[in-house]
């Protein structure tokens, strides 16, 4: 694979053979990466990951009948995971184990660091490549609901360790939000998805009310379940509405929760909500910690995010009819967010609580 230094590839380019095999390590391990998300993926649909941290140290053949697979295929599957360290192995007793960071990670779906459904997230993007081929090539639309069904169960497992810190780190961050929940108040979730913080802050909070609202309608409906599953819905509701035309009000918080960044209009978005807002309400903008510049975003994270965005965040804006200078994006930066949230005519904007994936933002009138 490695070309003779000096080589022109094509007029007025000469390569540097150390440059190019560089670049070829990294791309080989992003191949053999992608690759490795297959085996991610299946083995969670199999319960591969779930028997391993279970059993403690066992053979292939061990893990197969736990789980009633193929003991060959399992052994290589194995294989797989402890070349990528997603597994410990002792070659000379043959069996694998999970470590427990290892099992936080992939089999503990309870675990705030369970992060095993971002790869089911990249696989579902695969399956939707010629829609975004389309939408390159044509109006740039891709809206949520285009999207295979894949990604909708990866946000929805991720979204009890996404928000782990939303009862009892975030809400005492505000200034007097907390003392206001517990006395009764209202509060409107604009992108409320499957309403799982909507819920979760429904039962911290037994003497508010609470409003969802989102426009995927699949959504609103198992939003409307989990209310019903978890007691709440004679305070809670979700009904289908964009963002920038939120009904009732006026309300004493609203929430945008990992939302704002991909709605199609985040001006008009945060001018309604202004109107919304009690006089001493407060917003809470919970969405991706991102660096201000491209350059601060030239990491890991910012691959994952970027990539992300390229399928999700940025077409489904532009489904809401933006144009692309008014798209945020996953990576958009505090800095921009205070931008459009002044502009709007709020007159505070501070930064409340963060974690390493996470910005958490008070938006006063």
């Amino acid at each position: 694979m490695r070309r003779e230094a000096g080589r022109p590839h094509s007029p007025g380019m000469t390569i540097d053979e150390s440059k190019l095999n560089t670049f070829i390590e990294r791309f080989v391990a992003d191949a053999a990466a992608t690759a490795h998300a297959a085996t991610v993926v299946l083995g969670d649909r199999l319960g591969l990951y779930r028997a391993l941290a279970d059993g403690g140290p066992q053979t292939a053949a061990e893990l197969a009948a736990r789980c009633g697979c193929h003991p060959r295929l399992v052994e290589e599957w194995a294989n797989a995971q402890a070349a990528s360290g997603y597994c410990a192995v002792d070659a000379d007793a043959g069996t694998y184990r999970l470590e427990p960071e290892q099992a936080a990670c992939l089999a503990d779906e309870q675990h705030p660091a369970f992060v095993l459904p971002y790869l089911v997230l990249a696989s579902s993007l695969h399956r939707v490549e010629d829609r975004a081929a389309a939408a390159f090539t044509g109006d740039g639309d891709l809206s949520w609901g285009d999207h295979d069904h894949a990604l909708f169960d990866a946000v929805s497992r991720l979204t009890p360790s996404d928000y782990a810190d939303l009862v009892s780190g975030w809400v005492p961050a505000l200034d007097g939000v907390e003392a206001k929940l517990r006395a009764g108040a209202r509060v409107a979730d604009l992108g409320c998805g499957e309403g799982y913080p909507t819920v979760l802050l429904a039962e911290a909070f037994p003497q508010s009310t609470f409003a969802g609202f989102d426009t995927h309608l699949e959504s609103i409906d198992l939003a409307r379940k989990a209310a019903a599953e978890a007691g709440v819905s004679g305070r809670v509701t979700f009904e289908a509405a964009p963002a920038s035309a939120t009904p009732g009000g006026p309300y004493d918080l609203v929430c945008t929760l990992d939302a704002f960044h991909d709605m199609g209009d985040p001006a008009a978005v945060a001018r309604r909500i202004r109107q919304v807002l009690a006089p001493d309400g407060t917003w809470m903008i919970v969405d991706r910690n991102a660096g201000d510049t491209l350059g601060e975003n030239l990491n890991e994270r910012g691959r994952l995010c970027y990539s992300a965005s390229t399928f999700i965040c940025v077409p489904n804006a532009l489904a809401q009819g933006a144009s692309g200078p008014e798209v945020l994006g996953a990576q958009a930066g505090e800095a921009r967010f205070r931008q459009v949230i002044l502009d709007a005519g709020f007159t505070s904007v501070r930064r409340a609580a963060e974690t390493p994936f996470n910005l958490v933002l008070e938006a006063r009138p």
